[in-house]
């Protein structure tokens, strides 16, 4: 067993700036639905949201990648982060096995200026 972590920080105003040039585009190519309907109830900052899933996927693939055989099948919509009953967030992986996975762990914090997440994965080798 071999325990891998990944992290990622990123701008808030960095994923605004995306969201309000590209629209529709950009959230369609990263997010999933359920991910953008929740992001978007939460109105005024929701791109905290937006962000921290952003970097929430970031983490995932760093830590889970040395396990793909090709990097390249680990897609922006094969992760789902969502909040179990608690509030508590989640990955959810969508057509896409992780060979030898047994545990996934994940923490998103965003403030007014940033977002950022931390990934510990327990797999198998």
């Amino acid at each position: 067993m071999k325990i891998f972590c990944g992290t990622d920080i990123i701008e808030i105003d960095r994923i605004k700036k995306s969201i309000e040039k590209f629209g529709e585009s950009f959230i369609n190519k990263v997010f999933t639905s359920n991910e953008v309907k929740y992001c978007e109830s939460k109105s005024n900052v929701k791109y905290q949201h937006y962000a921290a899933r952003f970097a929430a996927k970031e983490a995932i693939f760093k830590a889970v990648s040395k396990t793909l055989n090709n990097k390249f099948s680990l897609g922006w919509k094969n992760v789902e982060v969502f909040n179990d009953e608690n509030g508590r967030p989640n990955i959810r992986f969508i057509d896409l096995e992780i060979n030898g996975l047994k545990k996934i762990d994940i923490s998103i914090s965003h403030c007014k200026a940033y977002a950022m997440a931390t990934v510990i994965a327990e797999i198998d080798e």
